[in-house]
């Protein structure tokens, strides 16, 4: 007889690993050497069953203290032999694999949940700051209004699959194991469709495209996501629906920047508005309004309109309207104009350029010598 390898050893893993790390060995020598996986190979079969019992040692904590203390030999009392035990997987894999290979003890008909959906929808600015009511068109998989859902052509019937009675799996043995695998003549339906309806070809769900309605909220962002309950795609078997997500986009604008719940613009005025002040029309999203400009207002100043901005979400008031001011200097003066900037500069002690022989001193009819004195 051959001499029995550690179980560690075959399982590769070390004498102190944990019970994850057990599961997750196993599962990858399962899946590589699994009779189903490998039709006649007998060699694969044998690393196969070897795998398994090294698992059903490992998992439990009574063997696996037993074999760490006595080796194999430890294993004996316990009427155990695994050379002619005969197991059911659906205890091993039930932890392990889930659906796997066809699903261990597990069924395709078994409720199963609709495939959410999502949907990203673009808006604009204005739309965030006055709410809209949109409508989406979302294409999904609905439930065949002929056959409502049977599969079936209406006036007929679904009849119970005469190998497996609807239990949608069938058992089969392979040396010392049983297993269980879908059945090959239903293919885990548990029902077979005589006369399968023609709108969907025996599918019972058909894609269809859908007008949803939704109410666009004030104040929303980019990344803002709404949640529309049930509106995914049909779920198997009686499960419900699954859920459509709809995620917003804002598009930029083209006058306003966008920070949280304020409007960013900017205004043009002239260097005598600021220094002496005054008043301005500036352009909001709703039309003109009216913007106090103080004394002594420096270029790149952020004066603000309030409530002028962005909804907040839910809330019954706004951002603000935040105008950056950019100072015009004027490109051409008249002479009389030259003469009183050249006194301002004077009266404040502050320097400027003169071309001697320019534009100016031809203009006011003045001389090289007139200056320098």
């Amino acid at each position: 007889m051959r001499q029995k390898r550690d179980y560690y050893e075959i399982l590769s893993v070390n004498r102190d690993a944990d019970e994850d790390e057990i599961k997750k060995a196993y599962r990858k020598l399962a899946i590589q050497f699994h009779p189903d996986k490998n039709p006649g190979d007998k060699e694969a079969e044998d690393k196969f069953k070897e795998a398994t019992e090294a698992y059903e040692v490992l998992r439990d904590p009574e063997k696996r203290g037993r074999y760490d203390r006595f080796g194999h030999a430890g294993l004996d009392d316990l009427g155990t032999d695994f050379g002619d035990f005969s197991v059911n997987l659906d205890d091993i894999f039930g932890d392990v694999f889930g659906d796997l290979f066809g699903g261990f003890g597990g069924s395709q008909r078994a409720p199963k949940r609709g495939r959410s959906l999502q949907y990203n929808l673009d808006i604009t600015l204005e739309e965030v700051i006055h709410g809209k009511q949109v409508t989406i068109q979302v294409p999904r998989v609905e439930s065949c209004p002929e056959c409502e859902g049977s599969g079936a052509r209406r006036g007929t019937s679904v009849i119970t699959c005469p190998q497996c009675h609807g239990r949608g799996q069938v058992s089969q043995s392979q040396g010392f194991f049983t297993m269980s695998r879908t059945c090959p003549t239903c293919r885990g339906e548990g029902e077979i469709i005589q006369e399968p309806c023609q709108s969907c070809g025996g599918r019972g769900v058909v894609r269809n495209t859908r007008d949803i309605k939704l109410n666009v909220e004030k104040g929303v962002d980019t990344g803002f996501k709404y949640q529309l309950r049930g509106e995914g795609e049909i779920g198997a078997h009686g499960a419900p629906p699954g859920d459509l997500f709809v995620v917003i986009n804002v598009a930029p604008h083209a006058r306003f920047q966008r920070d949280r719940n304020d409007l960013i613009t900017s205004a043009r005025i002239s260097f005598i508005q600021a220094t002496l002040g005054g008043k301005i029309k500036v352009e909001s999203i709703d039309g003109e309004e009216e913007l106090h400009i103080p004394p002594g207002t420096q270029y790149g100043a952020q004066l603000r309109i309030p409530n002028k901005g962005v909804p907040h979400y839910k809330r019954s008031y706004s951002g603000d309207l935040v105008v950056r001011m950019e100072i015009e200097t004027p490109e051409h003066l008249n002479a009389e104009e030259r003469r009183v900037l050249e006194e301002f500069a004077k009266l404040r002690g502050e320097s400027y350029q003169h071309e001697h022989g320019g534009f100016w001193d031809k203009l006011l009819g003045r001389h090289e010598d007139e200056e320098d004195e």
